[in-house]
């Protein structure tokens, strides 16, 4: 037991540093005079895309996310194809509890909209990622952007409404390709960026919001791992 407690202490003082980041996190994207924009409880009820090209951060705002589900006792889930998903190294060292995500492999994007309604409809989740990755850019047939059927939309869009949930799909394209479909309440482009005097950092800039309206981006401070 004596041998135990240095490494109990350890992981106690490495979750309390991790909450106190989410604090500064939050402190960060929602300024006490302006609503809060994003984060889990801002994002409840909507189907988000999270999409970039180039310098990307989509996973490292996806995983963010799922954190501050697992601090809030709010279970996650994270969908991907099988040939792409997140490094689990890198995932547990921000602080995520792996043993508590449920990770399902998928080969499409149909496959993971129906995979995704199944956790949402169990009302079990609080969070559902689903990382589509190039098939965003891609389609998977013929270069055409992916659109992600109305039908799918609209049953994922009615479950997270129902249960209070947020659906997080993480695509591959530039600014000025489409979103996955009429449904997606908002649209962000993550981007990671090099500051000398500040470190890592990480821009939401948001192309599409139907509650405030586009435009708005925010600059968060990163300090994970160096796989991110």
């Amino acid at each position: 037991m004596s041998d135990d407690l240095p490494q109990m202490k350890a992981k106690g003082s490495a979750a309390a540093a991790r909450i106190l980041r989410l604090d500064e996190l939050a402190g960060s994207i929602a300024p006490s005079n302006e609503p809060v924009r994003w984060g889990l409880d801002a994002l409840r009820g909507r189907l988000i895309e999270l999409s970039a090209r180039g310098a990307t951060a989509t996973l490292t705002a996806a995983v963010e996310l799922v954190l501050e589900a697992q601090i809030a006792g709010e279970p996650a889930g994270w969908i991907s194809l099988f040939e792409s998903t997140f490094y689990p190294p890198d995932v547990a060292e921000t602080g995520v509890d792996l043993a508590a995500l449920s990770v399902v492999q998928v080969r499409d994007a149909t496959t993971a909209a129906r995979a995704a309604e199944r956790l949402l409809r169990s009302g079990a989740f609080g969070l559902v990622v689903m990382d589509l990755g190039a098939l965003g850019a891609l389609g998977g047939l013929g270069g055409e952007p992916l659109d992600l059927p109305a039908a799918h939309q609209g049953r994922l869009v009615t479950l997270a409404q129902t249960h209070d949930a947020a659906i997080v799909c993480i695509t591959e394209k530039p600014a000025e390709s489409p979103s996955l479909g009429s449904l997606v309440s908002l649209r962000a482009e993550a981007m990671r960026i090099r500051d000398r005097e500040h470190g890592h950092e990480m821009s939401l800039r948001v192309l599409k919001d139907k509650r405030r309206g586009p435009g708005w981006s925010r600059r968060l401070k990163l300090r994970g791992p160096s796989g991110f």
